[in-house]
């Protein structure tokens, strides 16, 4: 029987996440970031540096907001901003050697979530699974 009440086991789900995102964190002796940091670290692993408008364009955040995470992570160490060497008009928001660091433990803590996310479930459900939540972040 559908219940529909798929918004509020999203809203759960992602309640979850973040609890086991900090908690795993917390295991690994890093207690200042939180998971809204996410999304601009992991960018910031791959790249050696980038704008904070090519940041909120990618993690689906507006610029302001983008400007606050990043200044807090600025402050912890974790990033620097820099000219872009190309075009000194450009500040670019990289990862110290702090923030470098992080890097095999937000490999591990994403190795576990994934696992507890996708684990059990067949190739093909895994793909059904984020072809279903992709199709309704785009209705929303």
């Amino acid at each position: 029987m559908i219940e529909h009440n798929a918004a509020s086991m999203i809203s759960k789900i992602r309640d979850a996440v973040n609890k086991k995102i900090i908690a795993e964190l917390e295991q690994n002796g890093v207690v200042d970031i939180v998971p809204s940091h996410g999304d601009i670290l992991s960018l910031l692993f791959h790249s050696y540096g980038m704008p904070i408008s090519a940041l909120a364009e990618k993690i689906n955040r507006t610029q302001p907001t983008v400007t606050v995470l990043v200044r807090k992570l600025e402050q912890l160490g974790y990033v620097e901003r820099r000219r872009d060497e190309q075009d000194k008009r450009v500040i670019l928001i990289s990862l110290t050697e702090k923030g470098e660091q992080l890097g095999p433990t937000f490999r591990a803590v994403s190795n576990q979530l994934n696992e507890a996310i996708y684990g059990g479930l067949t190739l093909d459900e895994q793909a059904q699974l984020e072809d279903m939540l992709k199709r309704i972040l785009k209705r929303l």
